[in-house]
C-alpha cells in the first residue's frame, strides 16, 4: 500500500510531539501537518520541536493555521499582517512549503470582495520571500466566505501564483456544496486535499458545524459519507489532483487513545482511500534510506 501521498494532522494524536512523530512513522506515513501549537508548545521550545521534526524522517505537508486574516481595518489589520509574518517565518523554519490560511469568521471583518481579494493578494506577496505557497480554505462558518466555490472565486481574482485553495472534506460536504463547484476550479490552484468524515448526517447550523468539526470528526470510511469522500477523492484525482492527502481529523476520543492506535486506524484509512483511484495514478512507494 502506498501511503507517500498521504500524512496526519498532529492534532489527531495525544502525547508529545515525539510521540506523534513516531506513531505517524511507525504506521507507515512519510509526512504530517503540523500547527502552531507543536513549536511554540513545546516544553524545549521552538528550537526542540524543529530538531525533533527534522529527526523524525517525515516530511512537512503543511502549517496551520492563519485565521480571520483577511477583510480587516486599521490596527487589527496590522495586527494580523505581524501575526501572518510570524507563522511564514515558522512555516520557513519547519521546511513546510504551505501555509493554510482560513476565511475569517471575526465579527469585524468585512465582506467587500475587493477588500479580500487585496487581503489575499498581500499574504500571497509576503510568502513570495519565504518560498511558501498560501491554501486557502473556505470554513463552513466563515463570516463571509463559507464555501469552496467562493474561495476559489477569490483565489482566481487574487491571481497569485502561490496563492491556490485548501479542499477540506469536512467542510465540503457539511456545507452541502455539490461536486459541479469542482468543474470551475484550476486543478493547479488545488494546494492541498484535507479528508475526515462525521457519525451523522447532518450539521445544520454553524454551531453545530463547529462542534462536529472541532470534536467528532473521524477517518473516511468510518463514518456515515464514505460514498461522499470516495466520489470526492475520485474526482480531484481525475481532474489531475497529484498533490498532498492530509488526514485532519479532530476526536476527542481519538485523543483519549494511544497514539499508536490511532495511527493505525489512518493508515487504515490511507489505505481505503488509495484504494479509490487507478493504481497507475498513485507512484510506486519509494524505500526508505
Amino acid at each position: 500500500m502506498n501511503l507517500d501521498r498521504f500524512g496526519m494532522d498532529t492534532v489527531t494524536l495525544a502525547g508529545s510531539l515525539e510521540a506523534k512523530l513516531a506513531a505517524m512513522r511507525a504506521a507507515g506515513f512519510s509526512q504530517v501537518m503540523l500547527n502552531s501549537t507543536d513549536l511554540v508548545g513545546h516544553p524545549g521550545g521552538e528550537a526542540a520541536a524543529i530538531t525533533a521534526v527534522r529527526a523524525s524522517g517525515l516530511r512537512v505537508t503543511g502549517f496551520q493555521v492563519l485565521r480571520d486574516f483577511e477583510g480587516l481595518d486599521g490596527h487589527l489589520h496590522a495586527y494580523k499582517v505581524e501575526v501572518a509574518k510570524a507563522m511564514l517565518q515558522m512555516c520557513r523554519a519547519l521546511g513546510a512549503r504551505v501555509l493554510l490560511a482560513c476565511s475569517s469568521s471575526s465579527a469585524h471583518a468585512t465582506g467587500d470582495p475587493e477588500r479580500l481579494v487585496a487581503d489575499l493578494r498581500k499574504l500571497a506577496m509576503l510568502a513570495v520571500p519565504h518560498d511558501i505557497r498560501i491554501a486557502y480554505e473556505a470554513l463552513s462558518w466563515g463570516r463571509h466566505v463559507n464555501d469552496f466555490v467562493q474561495a476559489c472565486e477569490l483565489v482566481e481574482q487574487a491571481d497569485r501564483a502561490n496563492l491556490g485553495v485548501a479542499l477540506d472534506s469536512f467542510h465540503f460536504i457539511a456545507s452541502g456544496t455539490g461536486l459541479e463547484a469542482l468543474d470551475a476550479l484550476n486543478p493547479e490552484k488545488l494546494f492541498l486535499v484535507q479528508l475526515s468524515d462525521f457519525l451523522w448526517q447532518e450539521a445544520r447550523s454553524p454551531t453545530d458545524r463547529i462542534e462536529t468539526a472541532r470534536h467528532y470528526r473521524v477517518f473516511p470510511g468510518e463514518g456515515v459519507h464514505s460514498e461522499q469522500v470516495a466520489t470526492l477523492v475520485r474526482r480531484v484525482d481525475a481532474m489531475g489532483y497529484r498533490g498532498d492527502y492530509s488526514f485532519e481529523v479532530f476526536n476527542d476520543d481519538y485523543r483519549s487513545l494511544p497514539p499508536t492506535m490511532v495511527a493505525e486506524r489512518a493508515r487504515r484509512s490511507a489505505g481505503w482511500v488509495s484504494g479509490l483511484v487507478s493504481r497507475r495514478t498513485l507512484p510506486a512507494r519509494r524505500r526508505r534510506g
